[in-house]
């Protein structure tokens, strides 16, 4: 039964660095930030993950395998937060999008100076009866 999860846990490790490889060629070749991010938080995510379940395939010690399947549900629970976050920060700061982009769905819809969605009311604003913001 040790070689089976030796086996399992090769396969894993292969499929996890072929991913971990594909976010790193596209965070090199994409052409903008918003592209980069969307690769590194896919294939990246999806590779860090298959190779911690290799480690906690291999592992003996009960510690080991509840640390790695807690450490891959964080990057599951974190990496689109994160993604979000740097995306919109990215955007209100003015990082052009790549040239070939075909649509910006924010454009005329964000107000850089109040941080808001067009129609919706900024934190401290006073909100009109009745109204829902």
């Amino acid at each position: 039964m040790h070689g089976v999860s030796e086996i399992v846990a090769g396969v894993l490790i292969l499929i996890g660095s072929f991913f971990v490889f594909v976010a790193a060629i596209g965070i090199l070749r994409m052409p903008d930030v918003y592209v980069r991010m969307h690769a590194a938080t896919k294939a990246g995510t999806l590779g860090s993950g298959l190779l911690l379940l290799a480690v906690a395939v291999q592992a003996d010690e009960l510690d080991v395998v509840l640390r790695a399947v807690a450490a891959v549900l964080f990057l599951i629970a974190t990496t689109p937060v994160a993604a979000h976050l740097l995306g919109r920060a990215s955007y209100i700061s003015g990082v052009p999008l790549w040239r070939g982009t075909k649509l910006d769905e924010l454009q005329g819809k964000y107000d850089r100076d109040t941080r808001a969605l067009a129609g919706r009311l900024p934190d401290d604003a006073p909100h009109e009866p009745g109204r829902r913001s």
